[in-house]
């Protein structure tokens, strides 16, 4: 059946008009438009990842798959991998963009006691819900998820997700222990993983890929930051007053920010006309890329605490008019999840500051009662550094280690991990994470991090320091 036509309405945001009238100067303007450029960032960045995954006929290799329908990672990627930095081993990923012009119906089956979330982003990269074992528990689900404007009625057994923007983002993730008996039981699971049109809800339904726009206005395999820097000031600005004009409505929190850009013409839904400006103002504002891209960099740092020498990121997927945390997270880690669902510290130094490097012998150990206190579970992974960070090929084929790994723990109750190059004995290869010969970096995940002490989440709780065996 055909989707149902939407009207996409912003909220009605007040921008005071007397000073939207009053031309600023040159150094005004510049500094509008450098804020409106971190403003607008996460929603470019999500756009043409959104643009670059679904543009697509058929399901195809690395997340690509037409509007509507989920591409299921079936397996752990291997060893020589090098496609998104970062790889987990942990849980399997289900990816699917949703156009909300008509709202959609997800599904999932009953999850049994297996670990599972689906992070659900908008185009401004909030995560607006996030459907799992923590918020849902494990029974079988389905959800009505609607766009801006929607006021239908709410079909029995149906629970409601609101969007604020037309186009969203699915990410899901579902625990496998590697084994391939459990991945047999996880694809199963993925599926039935559904999503249909609110109008075949209940009825036979055959999925039919959106046609493909042959000429998106920008490349469909360049990384988006490098497709962003390669834009001109009036079409990134352009780009965003189309989106939030239709797409992607601004939030009421966002009325301040609005009005100052109406001062330099960037409006919701009207074309950014740069040859209206004063000459002075369009010179100033010519190629603003290069400094907006310097202050989202000089953030990086600002983003987490360090604690014993472990990177502590916290407070992401929900920004309010934290436009610059957001920008951050959009250029270096986009999506991000909630810290409730899960926190992600990585560390490249040992106790005494120095870099991590395989030449080296190195031990973490977590005192008796004090391993990551999590609701859901806990890894490690290890990572080498190449242009980005990637798995460890070793002879155990072992990228994590984890309580799955049949950990052994100390006399004392205490448990200590090795990171190391070479094997530190058979009696302690379950407690090992193969170190390559290089730099590398662990990084913790803590999915579903206990929010009573001690917690990750309120500092009461943080990573020992890792230790090099001298």
């Amino acid at each position: 059946m055909a989707a149902v036509a939407l009207t996409f309405v912003a909220a009605p945001i007040s921008i005071d008009t007397a000073q939207a009238q009053q031309s600023p100067t040159a150094q005004e303007a510049y500094a509008i438009a450098l804020d409106a450029y971190v403003y607008g960032y996460s929603l470019i960045t999500t756009e043409i990842t959104r643009v670059q995954m679904s543009n697509v006929p058929k399901i195809e290799e690395g997340f690509h798959a037409p509007m509507g329908q989920f591409i299921d990672i079936k397996k752990y990627p291997p060893a020589d991998y090098r496609g998104v930095s970062a790889p987990n081993a942990d849980t399997l990923y289900s990816l699917a963009w949703l156009d909300l012009a008509e709202p959609q119906v997800f599904s999932h089956p009953d999850m049994g006691e297996r670990f599972y979330l689906f992070e659900m982003t908008d185009l401004w990269m909030t995560d607006f819900d996030t459907p799992g074992t923590r918020t849902a528990g494990e029974k079988a689900a389905s959800y009505l998820i609607t766009g801006p404007g929607w006021n239908g009625t709410v079909p029995p057994g149906l629970k409601q997700i609101k969007s604020a923007t037309r186009y969203i983002v699915i990410l899901g993730r579902t625990y496998a222990d590697g084994t391939e008996e459990d991945y047999k039981t996880v694809n199963a699971l993925q599926a039935q993983y559904k999503v249909v049109p609110l109008s075949a809800y209940g009825k036979a339904y055959e999925y039919e890929a959106p046609p493909v726009n042959p000429n998106p206005g920008f490349s469909m395999t360049d990384a988006p930051q490098k497709v962003i820097n390669a834009m001109d000031t009036s079409t990134y600005f352009n780009l965003m007053a189309k989106l939030m004009g239709e797409a992607a409505p601004p939030a009421p929190e966002d009325a301040p920010i609005l009005a100052r850009m109406a001062r330099i013409g960037l409006v919701p839904g009207q074309t950014f006309n740069m040859a209206k400006l004063d000459p002075a103002v369009q010179a100033v504002l010519k190629d603003i890329n290069p400094a907006a891209m310097k202050r989202i960099e000089e953030n990086k740092e600002s983003l987490g605490a360090m604690v014993h020498g472990w990177v502590v990121t916290k407070d992401l997927g929900q920004y309010g008019t934290n436009y610059m945390k957001r920008a951050v997270v959009a250029a270096y880690g986009w999506p991000a999840n909630l810290q409730e669902d899960a926190v992600y510290p990585y560390t490249e130094v040992d106790s005494k500051g120095r870099t991590l490097g395989g030449t080296n012998k190195y031990t973490l150990t977590f005192a008796k009662g004090e391993t990551p206190p999590v609701d859901g579970f806990w890894s490690i992974t290890m990572y080498e550094i190449d242009n980005g960070w990637w798995f460890v090929p070793n002879a155990l084929n072992k990228f994590t280690v984890s309580p799955r790994n049949e950990l052994q723990y100390n006399a004392d109750g205490s448990l200590t991990l090795y990171f190391q190059a070479e094997s530190p004995g058979k009696d302690k290869e379950a407690n090992w994470l193969p170190a390559p010969t290089g730099a590398f970096i662990p990084m913790l995940r803590m999915y579903w991090p206990k929010e009573t002490t001690p917690s990750i989440l309120n500092g009461t709780w943080n990573p020992p320091s890792v230790e090099r065996v001298e």
